[in-house]
């Protein structure tokens, strides 16, 4: 049944069910769970109606009754911990308003009094893609002056990168430059985000309360919530069957990359092409083995740390990054081996060579380079907690039912020598068809396909980054959307590494995929890559632009996302008859309308 043909069911007048659709376009999940929360409220009254939203409208409070949150978030950590703070704050009374950066009216800042911003820092520097418009505007020269304005940030990052929560820091700096008062002290968190989080929500709560104290009190408001809370969530996963782990690549390929179908059957998840799987992985047995023996510890041991006692073993299987090496761990680890070399990498003139460290090295290879003796509980202290990582669903819940599907590159090379793996990819390969895994959904409102079917959309993925497209791909098949489909991808080699070849040229041969572009670097003299096919098609795409039509990048962040983002640049100001000044500004107002936007990591 087409959509049209199921409006008649909604029990309103035509103009009142347009009215509707133009109110919930482009509302992200938490504005729709908010607005369906309040017609409810509304329905339970329904006498009482006009009053009800001239009360609500005219009892929001003004700026000086309120907390803000504006947060800017990559891959859901900042939105995570701003929704904590929010609702500890709404349960402690407070007025709250929570915003994502890129829906925040910067000319408010100006009125505001109490202000907190939760945002990371995506890898070296970079402000996470929803919230570039906030950070420059506070850069900038029309950032009023805030001498009214109480503040805190909480900053994310990663520490494996020199520039490690640089975002945060410069807002945290910026807007006591501008003249606001800072109202508790900047956290940096890095990956295990928890660690940081909860004393500085704490201390941010505190903050609030008696900043907020003096102002009269508002009328009780019932927090708007969604009626039950989802059963599985990242803190509790869902235990997902494995039904395929299937190779993608060709033997000859230098990647082993992997096609997973996991089961969501009985567990109520849900989502929508764009979001993420998160996959807690375990690490190797045989890294777990080989850090046992190196250290000369015994895994059966038990260690107790932060209120939990359970083997050694178990620690460094489930509960602690081993494939990762951070800072924080070199440093502690150079303390303990005594050791001039890794203090010489540490210090500040020596930041290339610890990034290069950091990059190449796991925690293995730094025990085995620079021996020292760790105790067991001095081990699991220092280690980071292992994270979840996350993994873009290749697939439209309309097209596979009770089923998310996954593409992912199974990390597993020789180092140093012996034997290397990435931690999730590496457990996602070890698991047969019967395996299960933790699994929970990341939603990711800024990476969706156009509520309007009738645009046209350009997709520019290459390796694993074309995982979304997939989804998106059936998504707007399985809704019929009339818009066009236009598919960049590339690999290494044509042979081995088209990934999903015949599913596209099926997509080709019925009109679910208007046009695919490829690029396989390595079958010619010279290295081509989907920004060269975007520049070689730049006119067409600037049609498809200048029409409408909403443009998607996924995978890499370090160089292909800029190299694309420097090709689109290129293409409106060679097709766009722009000047290069123009022409960002014309890329950037496409981020800040939703019709660009970015997956990256």
């Amino acid at each position: 049944m087409s959509a049209n043909a199921a409006l008649p069911l909604i029990p309103l007048p035509e103009e009142k069910a347009a009215q509707l659709a133009r109110v919930v376009d482009g509302l992200d999940t938490a504005a729709l769970w908010w607005l369906s929360g309040y017609a409810a409220g509304l329905a339970s009254q329904p006498a009482a109606l006009p009053r009800a939203v001239g009360a609500a409208l005219a009892k929001e409070p003004s700026a000086q009754q309120r907390l803000t949150i504006v947060f800017g978030s990559q891959t859901g950590n900042s939105r995570r911990v701003a929704e904590q703070l929010a609702s500890k704050a709404e349960a402690a009374g407070l007025a709250v308003r929570l915003v994502r950066a890129d829906a925040y009216p910067t000319r408010e800042i100006k009125n505001e009094r109490l202000l907190y911003v939760v945002i990371s820092t995506l890898g070296d520097g970079d402000p996470p893609d929803d919230a570039r418009g906030f950070v420059e505007f506070l850069a900038g020269k029309r950032a009023p002056e805030l001498p009214e304005l109480k503040f805190g940030v909480f900053a994310l990052g990663d520490s494996s990168y020199p520039q490690f929560c640089a975002i945060g820091r410069r807002i945290d700096e910026r807007l006591a430059e501008l003249g606001a008062v800072r109202l508790v002290d900047r956290a940096d968190a890095d990956l295990d985000v928890e660690r940081a989080a909860k004393p500085w929500l704490d201390a941010a709560l505190a903050a609030a309360r008696d900043a907020l104290k003096a102002h009269a009190p508002l009328a009780t408001v019932t927090p708007l919530r969604p009626v039950a809370a989802p059963a599985w969530t990242r803190e509790r996963p869902f235990a997902a069957e494995v039904l395929v782990n299937q190779r993608l690549t060709a033997r000859g390929s230098e990647k082993d990359i992997r096609h997973f179908e996991i089961s969501l059957e009985g567990s109520g998840l849900n989502y929508e092409p764009g979001d993420s799987l998160g996959v807690w992985p375990r690490n190797p047995p045989a890294l777990v083995d080989a850090v046992l023996q190196t250290l000369k510890l015994d895994g059966n041991a038990s260690v107790g740390h932060e209120e939990t006692t359970q083997p050694l073993r178990l620690w460094l299987t489930e509960h602690r990054e081993l494939t990762k090496l951070a800072r924080p761990f070199v440093a502690h680890h150079a303390a303990i081996a005594g050791s001039a070399e890794l203090n010489r990498l540490l210090s500040p003139d020596h930041a290339p060579a610890l990034v290069k460290l950091l990059a190449e090295y796991q925690v293995i290879d730094l025990l085995r380079a620079f021996p020292a003796a760790w105790s067991a509980e001095e081990l699991v202290a220092a280690l980071r907690p292992l994270t979840p990582r996350l993994y873009s669903i290749a697939s439209s819940q309309k097209a596979v039912g009770d089923e998310a599907h996954l593409t992912v590159a199974h990390v597993a090379y020789d180092a140093f020598g012996s034997a290397h793996w990435g931690a999730a990819s590496n457990y996602l390969a070890r698991s047969d068809e019967a395996g299960r895994v933790p699994v929970f959904v990341e939603h990711n409102d800024r990476f969706r396909v156009p509520r309007d079917g009738a645009r046209d959309v350009v997709m520019i993925g290459p390796g694993t980054g074309v995982a979304p497209f997939r989804g998106f791909v059936q998504e707007r098949a399985a809704t019929g959307a009339a818009g066009r489909n236009w598919l960049f991808f590339g690999n290494p080699h044509f042979r081995s590494d088209f990934l999903y070849q015949t599913e596209w040229q099926d997509a080709l041969k019925k009109g679910a995929l208007t046009r695919l572009d490829l690029a396989f670097s390595r079958d010619a003299a010279h290295k081509v890559y989907v920004q060269h096919r975007i520049s070689e098609h730049g006119r067409e795409l600037w049609q498809w632009l200048d029409g409408g039509a909403h443009l998607y990048v996924c995978g890499d962040a370090a160089r292909m996302a800029k190299d694309v983002h420097e090709a689109l640049i290129a293409v409106a100001v060679a097709h766009g008859g722009k000047s290069r000044e123009d022409a960002e500004a014309y890329v950037n107002q496409l981020q800040q309308q939703g019709r660009y936007a970015r997956d990256v990591y």
